[in-house]
């Protein structure tokens, strides 16, 4: 008899235990919708920082995400360039979308939506100074959170969510790492800290050969998350998720960090069309667009999988 309440003792437990982890069902990620509206964003030519085509792309994503729901804000702020000696102004663009109520904590989804100003690696050196497409550095990232809010509305996520799209993370010149992740540090110099439980920045993912490593910066400076998103590839079959790490990226997460909410970089950066002229929407995939959607969506909605607070 002993035994048995002692059995039945560790039963209980354990049922306890995987109630607390229950995994919760999202709503589906649709990769061709994803896809569209890259192209979309590609339509309108380079979003350049201060460029008629970036203010168009905020348009486009103004009133996608009212359609859906999201209640939309922007952060205007002056930047002195100091390549062409003038003063331009940048912008941040978010979407908030306030969950169901389930939980109060807050977290951020972030890409960039500007395009690089200039063709570093252009195989026709008469380029080298024209602006690219960035069908997948800059548009890929941002077709993905364009998906997500269209998914909002087809099941709230149990808490808020901030979709934020930020300029001139690409503006600098090779080397000028000062002028890289502009519009990134003026979303952490506002204030961040508290704010939210944690990050993911989505960067250069819609390749059609993905391969996404854990990046390094990530695993050290956010590694608890780094495993939560990997855990969740792992769950879902996402093999293109590969579970080792590889580079070390400077990117929009890490002013994140330094502002207090630990961040991951999500970014395939085995890619051979960077910074080159051929960075075009033929790169890309609604297959790779669905694989980190979908992995994003399995973060959002399984709250109790999420790393503690510090």
């Amino acid at each position: 008899m002993r035994y048995l309440r002692l059995f039945i003792a560790m039963f209980a437990i354990l049922v306890a235990s995987g109630c607390s982890k229950k995994l919760v069902e999202p709503p589906q990620f649709d990769g061709k919708k994803a896809m569209e509206y890259l192209v979309a964003q590609v339509d309108l030519g380079p979003r350049v920082p201060a460029s008629a085509a970036s203010a168009a792309c905020r348009a486009l994503f103004e009133n996608h995400l009212t359609e859906f729901g999201l209640s939309v804000d922007s952060q205007q702020f002056e930047f002195f360039d100091p390549y062409s000696k003038t003063n331009m102004t940048l912008t941040n663009f978010i979407g908030s979308e306030t969950g169901d109520g389930t939980i109060e904590d807050r977290i951020v989804i972030m890409a960039h939506y500007d395009s690089r100003p200039r063709t570093d690696y252009a195989k026709n050196p008469d380029l080298r100074e024209s602006p690219i497409d960035g069908a997948n550095d800059g548009a890929s990232g941002c077709a993905v959170l364009m998906e997500l809010a269209r998914a909002f509305k087809e099941k709230k996520p149990p808490g808020p969510v901030d979709l934020v799209f930020v300029d001139g993370e690409d503006w600098g010149r090779s080397g000028d790492h000062d002028l890289y992740m502009i519009g990134s540090r003026e979303f952490s110099r506002r204030g961040i800290r508290e704010k939210y439980r944690f990050g993911i920045v989505v960067d250069m993912i819609g390749d059609r050969d993905q391969q996404i490593y854990r990046e390094m910066l990530s695993q050290r400076y956010a590694p608890a998350v780094n495993d939560m998103v990997w855990e969740a590839a792992g769950r879902l079959g996402v093999t293109t998720f590969i579970d080792s790490s590889k580079y070390q990226i400077q990117d929009d997460h890490l002013a994140l960090n330094i502002g207090g909410v630990p961040t991951i970089d999500i970014i395939d950066f085995d890619y051979p069309y960077w910074h080159t002229e051929f960075d075009s929407p033929d790169k890309c995939s609604a297959e790779a667009l669905t694989n980190v959607g979908k992995v994003v969506l399995e973060v959002i909605y399984n709250y109790s999988l999420w790393p503690q607070k510090k």
